[in-house]
């Protein structure tokens, strides 16, 4: 990567990581089982696909009365979320399946959404798994002068009442995403200061193809089977909800209370922690006990198993997590964890709240 530096965790023998993947690795070894997506999964993968297709055909030939239009719109915002947690998420590690195909074919489930993958897995599997919580390299936590996300960044004024604005904020990250952060990646070949991997001529097509199948199914086909308003007022409202939910899901697991945003020490570019220490002290669990939120969220509430292991399959983290608590007791380490969804909002509103008053 040309004119960056890519910071490096500290190297240790006998590290917490290697002595988290053998306990990790003897419970699969035990339990005769693999580590990727269970028959379960793949059931949840195509009833959650199915539901979206069918709610946006049910829309167009049928339009029910507008306000169970509404309700299928905030539905299908919904789905739009939980396919991104449950299928892509997963296939985009390549944890859906044991079976390459399988795993391409979840993951570019992103497709669907009208998102482009390779700037996903640069952003997120690239970047936001190994950096996590590093202001200046970390994108999940940059949104420009709008809000202060980490102790590092710029206060300004605004930011004092960034815990009441941050909903508005929120519910536009899918039409950001959409239509303006993809574009600005693939223009400026960069994810804030990390320039992109060389995409191939396959990348550059697969880059337009998803953003003119987006226009064509989601805008310009709505608009001619129901016309300009209702599509605005639809789309709007599946945006929305779709936006806030993929944002309050992400935020809750890193810029919570007690989560830590390390700094790289300036001569040897080296951050203070090895890699699995680092993504312990940087990441939160929330409502963990809640089976309706771990099946909605694909997982993501174990956030801290997913950034130890993000190669094994969200179905085995409440198994696995009780191994990386007792590792965390072990070497003396916070295993932060939120018992509830509205304890988790509440430890995110108060971190908000005291980046935007203090320094």
């Amino acid at each position: 990567m040309s004119q960056f530096s890519v910071p490096k965790f500290q190297s240790v023998k006998g590290s917490l990581h290697t002595e988290l993947k053998t306990r990790v690795q003897q419970y699969f070894d035990d339990k005769g089982i693999k580590s990727t997506g269970t028959s379960k999964l793949f059931t949840k993968a195509f009833v959650l696909v199915i539901a979206l297709v069918a709610i946006y055909i049910h829309l167009l030939v049928w339009t029910p009365v507008w306000y169970l239009a509404l309700g299928e719109c905030i539905l299908m915002g919904g789905l739009v979320a939980a396919i991104g947690f449950n299928v892509m998420h997963d296939g985009s590690h390549g944890s859906f399946s044991n079976k390459k195909g399988l795993n391409r074919v979840a993951a570019s489930s992103i497709s669907l959404l009208g998102a482009n993958h390779f700037m996903w897995n640069m952003k997120h599997n690239m970047i936001h798994h190994s950096f996590t919580n590093i202001d200046g390299v970390d994108d999940d936590i940059e949104l420009g002068t709008l809000m202060r996300m980490a102790p590092t960044q710029k206060r300004l004024k605004m930011h004092k009442f960034q815990h009441f604005y941050f909903w508005f904020l929120y519910m536009l990250l899918y039409v950001f995403w959409i239509f303006f952060t993809d574009y600005k990646k693939y223009f400026s070949q960069k994810i804030g200061s990390v320039p992109l991997k060389k995409m191939r001529i396959a990348d550059h097509i697969e880059f337009w193809s998803v953003k003119v199948y987006h226009a064509a199914v989601f805008i310009l086909i709505p608009i001619l089977c129901v016309g300009w308003l209702s599509w605005l007022v639809g789309f709007l409202v599946m945006s929305v909800v779709a936006g806030f939910v993929l944002s309050i899901v992400f935020q809750l697991a890193h810029t919570v209370e007690h989560t830590e945003f390390p700094l790289v020490d300036i001569d040897t570019n080296k951050l203070p922690d090895e890699f699995a220490a680092h993504q312990i002290k940087t990441t939160a669990n929330f409502a963990t006990r809640n089976k309706l939120v771990s099946w909605l969220v694909g997982g993501l509430n174990f956030q801290i198993e997913h950034h130890l292991f993000p190669k094994i399959s969200h179905v085995h983290y409440p198994a696995i997590s009780e191994i990386v608590r007792n590792v965390c007791k072990e070497y003396q380490l916070q295993y932060i964890e939120f018992p509830t969804m509205r304890k988790a909002v509440g430890a995110h509103v108060r971190f908000l709240r005291q980046l935007g008053r203090y320094d």
